[in-house]
């Protein structure tokens, strides 16, 4: 099974991916999550450090994939985890799109891309263009990480309108949402009422996901020395084990822009919360 993840940045997806690696190994499978940043800090939690990323050894060798071997660009993280960052073009140059097609190429040719269970791409960002868009190709599922507003939701439909163009051609489907540091879902709600998909998890606002990410250890690991934060790990065991039963999925259809704006905005203009500040105020804060 081959999984992408994707969200706005900074959401957390690599912090949610790690763990969910992580969980999924804890049930007994070979896992491999690449991360497809330029950032190489996908697998930051799992290993520790910025292991060294595909391109940059391919432009090393000279981009002679005969001269590389699986310990040049595989390591293992916390858990038995394997770990793979794609990297990235140099700024303002080059195709995210690409390196994520040579990183593929390079794991065929040594052999490696089929040899897991669970391969996870962890992709960048919003989805802007067909490169950002590419680990869809590789993909049977399509996870999307998002919290209870405006901006992670636009982001979010953005995807779902990607996922629903690639599967035209590929076998792909929506897993589902997963809600990521937020007290509340109700927009998350809101939002899959009219875009009707699976909300897999939603994880509270705990600030030792936060920590867990400067320390470079995943919830897991921390859990070893913090039995308090086992309950913690349940939720991504949670989701490993819906990821697991392998669920029909869903090919989703997206609001266009107006009407996910006016849906969401609306909502806000109606909460309790919001009705004691004035209508600018709060077109203010949705435009922000």
């Amino acid at each position: 099974m081959k999984l992408s993840i994707y969200g706005k940045g900074g959401i957390g997806k690599s912090t949610t991916s790690c763990n969910i690696s992580i969980a999924l190994a804890r049930r007994g499978n070979k896992v491999l999550q690449i991360g497809c940043d330029p950032k190489h800090d996908s697998t930051f939690t799992l290993t520790g450090f910025l292991i060294p990323t595909i391109i940059d050894t391919l432009q090393l060798k000279d981009y002679h994939y005969e001269d590389v071997w699986p310990e040049d660009v595989i390591y293992q993280g916390y858990g038995g985890v394997d770990c793979v960052e794609a990297g990235g073009p140099p700024a303002g140059a080059g195709c995210g799109g690409y390196v994520v097609g040579e990183t593929v190429k390079l794991l065929k040719e040594l052999n490696a891309f089929y040899e897991y269970d669970i391969i996870i791409f962890d992709v960048l960002g919003d989805v802007v263009c067909g490169g950002f868009a590419a680990p869809l190709n590789y993909s049977d599922y399509c996870l999307i990480i998002t919290d209870n507003g405006f901006d992670a939701l636009f982001a979010a439909n953005r995807i779902v309108a990607s996922v629903r163009e690639k599967s035209r051609t590929h076998p792909l489907r929506l897993l589902g949402l997963i809600g990521n540091r937020t007290v509340k879902r109700d927009l998350i709600d809101k939002y899959v009422e009219k875009c009707p998909m699976p909300v897999l998890e939603v994880l509270p606002l705990i600030e030792d996901i936060r920590v867990s990410r400067v320390k470079g250890k995943t919830l897991f690991e921390m859990a070893e020395k913090e039995k308090n934060l086992y309950y913690v790990c349940d939720f991504y065991l949670n989701i490993a084990d819906q990821i697991l039963s392998q669920p029909e999925g869903v090919v989703p259809e997206e609001l266009n822009d107006r009407d996910l704006f006016t849906l969401l905005s609306n909502f806000y203009l109606n909460s309790d919360e919001l009705k004691k500040d004035s209508e600018k105020e709060v077109l203010d804060f949705m435009i922000i």
